[in-house]
Protein backbone atom coordinates (compact mmCIF):
# COMPACT_ATOMS: atom_id res chain seq x y z
CA UNK A 1 0.00 0.00 0.00
CA UNK A 2 0.92 3.71 -0.50
CA UNK A 3 2.49 5.83 1.70
CA UNK A 4 -0.09 8.55 1.38
CA UNK A 5 -0.29 11.98 3.26
CA UNK A 6 -1.53 10.79 6.22
CA UNK A 7 -3.80 13.74 6.60
CA UNK A 8 -6.88 14.01 8.55
CA UNK A 9 -9.30 15.31 5.55
CA UNK A 10 -9.76 18.83 6.62
CA UNK A 11 -6.48 20.53 5.32
CA UNK A 12 -7.11 18.53 2.04
CA UNK A 13 -9.94 21.13 0.79
CA UNK A 14 -6.72 23.85 1.44
CA UNK A 15 -4.74 21.75 -0.88
CA UNK A 16 -7.15 20.81 -3.67
CA UNK A 17 -8.96 24.71 -3.58
CA UNK A 18 -6.14 27.07 -2.53
CA UNK A 19 -3.32 25.37 -5.09
CA UNK A 20 -4.94 24.54 -8.18
CA UNK A 21 -7.29 26.92 -9.01
CA UNK A 22 -7.05 29.56 -11.31
CA UNK A 23 -8.82 32.88 -11.02
CA UNK A 24 -12.15 31.98 -12.45
CA UNK A 25 -12.69 28.58 -10.34
CA UNK A 26 -11.76 31.03 -7.62
CA UNK A 27 -14.69 33.56 -7.83
CA UNK A 28 -17.09 30.56 -9.14
CA UNK A 29 -16.64 28.50 -5.56
CA UNK A 30 -18.00 29.06 -2.28
CA UNK A 31 -17.72 27.06 0.69
CA UNK A 32 -20.65 26.16 3.17
CA UNK A 33 -19.29 24.22 6.08
CA UNK A 34 -21.03 23.51 9.45
CA UNK A 35 -18.03 22.17 11.12
CA UNK A 36 -14.65 22.15 11.07
CA UNK A 37 -13.96 25.89 11.21
CA UNK A 38 -10.68 26.03 13.47
CA UNK A 39 -9.26 23.39 10.96
CA UNK A 40 -9.70 26.02 7.76
CA UNK A 41 -8.39 29.51 8.79
CA UNK A 42 -6.14 29.71 5.39
CA UNK A 43 -9.03 28.48 3.79
CA UNK A 44 -11.76 31.07 5.11
CA UNK A 45 -9.03 34.04 5.00
CA UNK A 46 -8.32 32.94 0.89
CA UNK A 47 -11.90 33.27 0.49
CA UNK A 48 -13.55 35.74 2.25
CA UNK A 49 -17.33 35.88 2.59
CA UNK A 50 -17.52 33.10 -0.23
CA UNK A 51 -16.47 31.24 2.97
CA UNK A 52 -19.92 31.03 5.22
CA UNK A 53 -20.12 29.22 8.44
CA UNK A 54 -24.13 27.98 8.85
CA UNK A 55 -23.87 26.55 12.31
CA UNK A 56 -26.07 23.61 12.27
CA UNK A 57 -28.79 24.91 9.51
CA UNK A 58 -27.88 22.03 6.84
CA UNK A 59 -31.33 22.87 5.15
CA UNK A 60 -30.64 26.39 5.07
CA UNK A 61 -27.22 25.97 3.48
CA UNK A 62 -28.63 23.53 0.95
CA UNK A 63 -31.35 26.06 -0.12
CA UNK A 64 -28.40 28.43 0.09
CA UNK A 65 -26.27 26.26 -2.43
CA UNK A 66 -29.80 26.18 -4.94
CA UNK A 67 -29.48 30.20 -5.03
CA UNK A 68 -26.15 30.34 -5.83
CA UNK A 69 -25.59 28.15 -8.15
CA UNK A 70 -28.71 29.32 -10.05
CA UNK A 71 -26.04 32.88 -9.66
CA UNK A 72 -23.48 30.54 -11.58
CA UNK A 73 -21.53 29.88 -8.78
CA UNK A 74 -20.02 26.64 -7.53
CA UNK A 75 -21.07 25.22 -4.24
CA UNK A 76 -19.39 23.34 -1.73
CA UNK A 77 -21.22 21.89 1.46
CA UNK A 78 -19.50 20.19 4.16
CA UNK A 79 -21.14 18.58 7.79
CA UNK A 80 -21.63 15.00 8.77
CA UNK A 81 -22.99 12.55 7.00
CA UNK A 82 -26.37 11.77 8.65
CA UNK A 83 -27.25 15.74 8.54
CA UNK A 84 -25.23 16.13 4.81
CA UNK A 85 -28.03 13.37 3.66
CA UNK A 86 -30.45 12.23 5.28
CA UNK A 87 -31.79 15.08 7.45
CA UNK A 88 -31.65 17.30 4.46
CA UNK A 89 -33.02 14.77 1.91
CA UNK A 90 -35.85 17.08 0.10
CA UNK A 91 -33.83 19.96 0.44
CA UNK A 92 -31.08 17.60 -2.09
CA UNK A 93 -33.64 15.86 -3.92
CA UNK A 94 -35.55 18.71 -4.86
CA UNK A 95 -33.85 22.13 -4.54
CA UNK A 96 -29.88 20.46 -6.07
CA UNK A 97 -31.61 16.82 -8.12
CA UNK A 98 -34.88 17.90 -9.14
CA UNK A 99 -34.06 21.58 -10.00
CA UNK A 100 -30.87 20.49 -11.70
CA UNK A 101 -28.44 22.71 -10.18
CA UNK A 102 -25.04 22.05 -9.26
CA UNK A 103 -23.24 21.36 -6.06
CA UNK A 104 -20.87 19.08 -4.16
CA UNK A 105 -21.88 17.80 -0.61
CA UNK A 106 -19.04 16.25 1.66
CA UNK A 107 -20.49 14.14 4.16
CA UNK A 108 -17.82 13.02 6.70
CA UNK A 109 -17.57 10.67 9.14
CA UNK A 110 -18.70 8.14 7.70
CA UNK A 111 -20.11 4.61 8.95
CA UNK A 112 -18.10 3.23 12.29
CA UNK A 113 -15.49 5.88 12.03
CA UNK A 114 -18.32 8.36 13.74
CA UNK A 115 -17.31 6.34 16.67
CA UNK A 116 -18.11 8.10 19.98
CA UNK A 117 -20.46 10.31 18.67
CA UNK A 118 -22.45 7.50 18.58
CA UNK A 119 -25.71 6.21 16.47
CA UNK A 120 -27.27 9.45 16.06
CA UNK A 121 -24.56 10.61 14.17
CA UNK A 122 -23.76 7.14 12.51
CA UNK A 123 -24.73 6.76 9.16
CA UNK A 124 -24.81 3.75 7.23
CA UNK A 125 -27.71 4.74 4.71
CA UNK A 126 -26.45 7.97 2.78
CA UNK A 127 -25.07 6.39 -0.31
CA UNK A 128 -28.59 4.31 -0.61
CA UNK A 129 -30.47 7.87 -0.13
CA UNK A 130 -28.14 9.38 -2.79
CA UNK A 131 -28.44 6.97 -5.36
CA UNK A 132 -32.14 7.40 -5.44
CA UNK A 133 -31.63 11.04 -6.89
CA UNK A 134 -31.57 10.92 -10.37
CA UNK A 135 -28.80 11.92 -11.93
CA UNK A 136 -26.59 12.09 -8.75
CA UNK A 137 -22.94 11.29 -9.02
CA UNK A 138 -21.29 9.60 -5.89
CA UNK A 139 -17.93 9.14 -4.40
CA UNK A 140 -16.68 7.63 -1.59
CA UNK A 141 -12.93 8.58 -0.48
CA UNK A 142 -10.43 5.79 0.62
CA UNK A 143 -7.97 8.04 1.40
CA UNK A 144 -6.53 11.60 1.42
CA UNK A 145 -4.51 11.13 -1.67
CA UNK A 146 -7.98 9.97 -4.15
CA UNK A 147 -10.13 12.68 -1.79
CA UNK A 148 -8.13 15.90 -2.95
CA UNK A 149 -8.30 14.13 -6.80
CA UNK A 150 -12.01 13.55 -6.40
CA UNK A 151 -12.46 17.27 -5.33
CA UNK A 152 -10.52 18.07 -8.24
CA UNK A 153 -13.13 15.96 -10.68
CA UNK A 154 -15.57 18.06 -9.21
CA UNK A 155 -15.15 21.11 -10.51
CA UNK A 156 -15.56 19.80 -13.82
CA UNK A 157 -18.71 17.99 -13.15
CA UNK A 158 -22.19 18.98 -13.32
CA UNK A 159 -25.30 18.44 -11.42
CA UNK A 160 -25.38 17.17 -7.84
CA UNK A 161 -22.25 15.49 -6.18
CA UNK A 162 -21.52 13.61 -2.83
CA UNK A 163 -18.52 12.45 -1.48
CA UNK A 164 -18.65 9.84 1.40
CA UNK A 165 -15.42 11.09 3.57
CA UNK A 166 -14.05 10.19 6.88
CA UNK A 167 -12.72 13.19 9.15
CA UNK A 168 -9.47 12.00 10.80
CA UNK A 169 -6.47 10.47 8.91
CA UNK A 170 -6.68 8.00 6.95
CA UNK A 171 -4.82 4.40 6.41
CA UNK A 172 -2.88 5.00 3.77
CA UNK A 173 -3.58 3.56 0.37
CA UNK A 174 -2.12 5.08 -2.45
CA UNK A 175 1.43 7.11 -3.58
CA UNK A 176 0.03 9.80 -5.32
CA UNK A 177 -0.05 9.79 -8.73
CA UNK A 178 -2.34 7.13 -9.52
CA UNK A 179 -5.07 7.52 -12.45
CA UNK A 180 -8.45 8.36 -10.75
CA UNK A 181 -10.20 8.80 -14.08
CA UNK A 182 -11.96 5.47 -14.34
CA UNK A 183 -13.80 5.51 -11.52
CA UNK A 184 -12.53 2.26 -9.95
CA UNK A 185 -8.50 1.08 -9.09
CA UNK A 186 -7.54 -2.44 -9.44
CA UNK A 187 -5.66 -2.99 -6.60
CA UNK A 188 -4.59 -6.58 -6.72
CA UNK A 189 -5.40 -9.07 -9.84
CA UNK A 190 -7.01 -12.09 -8.18
CA UNK A 191 -8.68 -15.42 -10.66
CA UNK A 192 -10.72 -16.63 -8.05
CA UNK A 193 -12.55 -14.10 -5.89
CA UNK A 194 -12.27 -10.45 -6.36
CA UNK A 195 -13.17 -8.00 -3.28
CA UNK A 196 -14.71 -5.12 -4.17
CA UNK A 197 -14.70 -2.45 -1.66
CA UNK A 198 -14.89 1.27 -0.94
CA UNK A 199 -13.24 3.81 1.77
CA UNK A 200 -11.53 2.10 4.96
CA UNK A 201 -12.77 -1.39 4.04
CA UNK A 202 -10.06 -0.72 1.22
CA UNK A 203 -6.93 -1.59 3.60
CA UNK A 204 -8.04 -4.55 5.28
CA UNK A 205 -9.35 -5.89 1.67
CA UNK A 206 -6.02 -5.38 0.38
CA UNK A 207 -4.42 -6.80 4.04
CA UNK A 208 -6.76 -10.42 2.80
CA UNK A 209 -5.75 -10.44 -0.53
CA UNK A 210 -2.43 -10.71 0.38
CA UNK A 211 -2.72 -13.08 3.29
CA UNK A 212 -4.14 -15.41 1.01
CA UNK A 213 -1.99 -14.89 -1.96
CA UNK A 214 0.79 -16.36 0.06
CA UNK A 215 -0.86 -19.34 0.89
CA UNK A 216 -1.93 -19.75 -2.96
CA UNK A 217 -5.23 -18.19 -3.72
CA UNK A 218 -5.78 -15.73 -6.10
CA UNK A 219 -7.83 -12.50 -4.57
CA UNK A 220 -8.10 -9.25 -6.36
CA UNK A 221 -9.29 -6.37 -5.31
CA UNK A 222 -11.04 -3.04 -6.54
CA UNK A 223 -11.36 -0.14 -5.15
CA UNK A 224 -14.58 0.96 -6.52
CA UNK A 225 -14.36 5.11 -5.48
CA UNK A 226 -17.04 6.04 -7.98
CA UNK A 227 -20.29 4.09 -7.32
CA UNK A 228 -22.70 6.09 -9.23
CA UNK A 229 -22.17 6.07 -12.10
CA UNK A 230 -20.70 2.35 -12.16
CA UNK A 231 -17.75 2.38 -14.23
CA UNK A 232 -18.65 0.81 -18.05
CA UNK A 233 -15.60 -1.43 -17.60
CA UNK A 234 -17.05 -2.61 -14.23
CA UNK A 235 -19.76 -4.99 -15.96
CA UNK A 236 -17.19 -6.35 -18.33
CA UNK A 237 -14.24 -7.01 -15.67
CA UNK A 238 -16.15 -8.54 -13.08
CA UNK A 239 -18.84 -10.51 -15.57
CA UNK A 240 -18.82 -14.30 -14.73
CA UNK A 241 -16.56 -13.95 -11.43
CA UNK A 242 -16.98 -14.56 -7.56
CA UNK A 243 -17.63 -10.86 -6.14
CA UNK A 244 -17.14 -10.04 -2.43
CA UNK A 245 -17.77 -6.61 -1.86
CA UNK A 246 -17.07 -5.28 1.25
CA UNK A 247 -18.74 -1.96 2.77
CA UNK A 248 -19.02 0.43 5.59
CA UNK A 249 -22.44 1.10 4.98
CA UNK A 250 -25.59 -0.40 4.94
CA UNK A 251 -25.76 -3.73 3.14
CA UNK A 252 -29.01 -2.77 0.99
CA UNK A 253 -28.51 0.75 -0.82
CA UNK A 254 -24.65 0.37 -1.12
CA UNK A 255 -22.14 -1.19 -3.61
CA UNK A 256 -23.56 -4.57 -2.68
CA UNK A 257 -26.34 -3.76 -3.96
CA UNK A 258 -25.33 -1.60 -7.06
CA UNK A 259 -23.93 -4.54 -8.42
CA UNK A 260 -26.51 -7.06 -7.64
CA UNK A 261 -28.77 -4.56 -9.72
CA UNK A 262 -25.99 -4.16 -12.24
CA UNK A 263 -25.56 -8.34 -12.69
CA UNK A 264 -29.15 -8.83 -12.38
CA UNK A 265 -29.72 -10.12 -15.72
CA UNK A 266 -26.10 -11.62 -15.78
CA UNK A 267 -26.84 -15.65 -14.44
CA UNK A 268 -23.12 -16.10 -14.14
CA UNK A 269 -21.61 -13.53 -11.83
CA UNK A 270 -21.69 -14.16 -7.87
CA UNK A 271 -22.24 -11.45 -5.39
CA UNK A 272 -21.35 -12.16 -1.43
CA UNK A 273 -22.68 -8.70 0.53
CA UNK A 274 -20.27 -7.66 3.27
CA UNK A 275 -21.97 -4.81 5.24
CA UNK A 276 -24.21 -3.94 8.10
CA UNK A 277 -27.05 -5.88 8.73
CA UNK A 278 -30.54 -4.06 9.63
CA UNK A 279 -28.33 -2.65 12.46
CA UNK A 280 -28.97 1.32 13.79
CA UNK A 281 -25.10 2.76 15.16
CA UNK A 282 -23.58 2.81 18.40
CA UNK A 283 -21.31 3.96 20.65
CA UNK A 284 -17.89 2.19 20.20
CA UNK A 285 -14.45 2.72 18.75
CA UNK A 286 -13.94 1.57 15.40
CA UNK A 287 -11.89 -1.56 15.46
CA UNK A 288 -14.73 -2.62 18.13
CA UNK A 289 -17.50 -1.62 16.07
CA UNK A 290 -16.28 -3.52 12.86
CA UNK A 291 -16.44 -6.66 14.78
CA UNK A 292 -19.38 -5.94 16.10
CA UNK A 293 -20.91 -5.21 12.84
CA UNK A 294 -19.02 -8.11 11.02
CA UNK A 295 -16.51 -5.99 8.96
CA UNK A 296 -13.49 -6.70 10.37
CA UNK A 297 -10.27 -7.60 8.40
CA UNK A 298 -10.49 -11.26 10.44
CA UNK A 299 -14.38 -11.38 9.52
CA UNK A 300 -13.30 -10.58 5.37
CA UNK A 301 -11.05 -13.45 5.37
CA UNK A 302 -13.44 -15.73 7.09
CA UNK A 303 -15.76 -15.41 4.63
CA UNK A 304 -14.06 -15.60 1.36
CA UNK A 305 -12.35 -19.16 2.66
CA UNK A 306 -15.63 -19.79 3.52
CA UNK A 307 -16.38 -20.03 -0.51
CA UNK A 308 -13.06 -21.47 -1.19
CA UNK A 309 -14.10 -23.86 1.57
CA UNK A 310 -17.40 -24.69 -0.17
CA UNK A 311 -16.20 -25.40 -3.38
Amino acid sequence: MGKGWKHSFCPIYEFAFLCPLDSSHRMQTVFFFTKWKNFLKNLEKDFGDRYVNVGIMEAEMVGLAAGLSIQGFRPYLHTFGPFASRRVFDQLFISLGYAQLDATVIGSDAGVTAEMNGGTHMPFEEIGLLRLIPKSIIFEATDDIQFREILNQTLDLKGLKYIRTIRKAPEAVYQGGEDFSKGYIELRHGEDVVIVASGIMVAPSIRVADELSKLGYSVGVIDLFRIKPIPEQIKTMLSGKTIFTVENHNQIGGIGSALCELFSDNGITKIHRMGVQERFGQVGKMDYLLNEYGLSESNIKEKVLEFYNAR
